[in-house]
């Protein structure tokens, strides 16, 4: 009896041994240094904040953050949704765009690949390509700018603007425009 359960024991570690298989491809890049300063996450919602005082929410399909010593910085490359509020919370516009790339040490985003943003007022921003600073509460592009508004529609080659579209810069301004009378021109 007692050959019988060294013998079952034996197999048991054999066994055990035996089904227990590493791909040292695999143990070596999740024990890389590089690796180690990746996360990843789907389905992510994060809120951005200022003082306890909730200022934008952002969506996105994925979100990978690279904690790089120099330069930490979170990539959304399939896509977000950002959706700015007011200090009531009351929203006050949104930004979509394909791709994003925010670096945590400048607070800088920049939305690229059919960036929209739409504000309250129902007025239409595209662009290729827009930078939004978190400290300023600004978002600017050097890149080519559609703007519609209920009466106009307005070209431009970059602007400069509130987060929320309601007063903005457009620089090499073209397209329809309306004039009041008694107006300067």
């Amino acid at each position: 009896m007692k050959s019988f359960t060294i013998i079952v024991v034996l197999s048991c570690c054999v066994m055990l041994a035996a089904s227990c298989e590493n791909d040292m491809k695999n143990v070596k890049k999740i024990s890389s240094q590089k690796e180690a300063l990746r996360e990843a996450g789907k389905g992510v919602e994060a809120y951005y904040s200022d003082f306890g005082h909730v200022k934008a929410k952002l969506t996105a399909p994925v979100m990978n953050h690279v904690n790089e010593p120099k330069n930490p910085y979170t990539e959304l490359p399939a896509g977000l949704k950002l959706i700015f509020f007011n200090e009531q919370l009351q929203m006050q516009s949104e930004l979509t765009a394909g791709y994003g790339i925010s670096y945590d040490k400048s607070d800088e985003m920049i939305a690229r690949n059919n960036v929209v943003v739409t504000n309250i007022n129902g007025e239409r921003l595209e662009t290729e390509e827009l930078v939004w600073n978190q400290k300023t509460e600004k978002i600017s592009s050097d890149k080519f700018v559609k703007i519609t508004t209920k009466d106009e529609i307005i070209f431009g080659d970059g602007f400069e603007s509130n987060q929320d579209i309601s007063n903005y810069k457009i620089r090499k301004i073209r397209g329809t425009m309306q004039v009041k009378e008694g107006g300067p021109f």
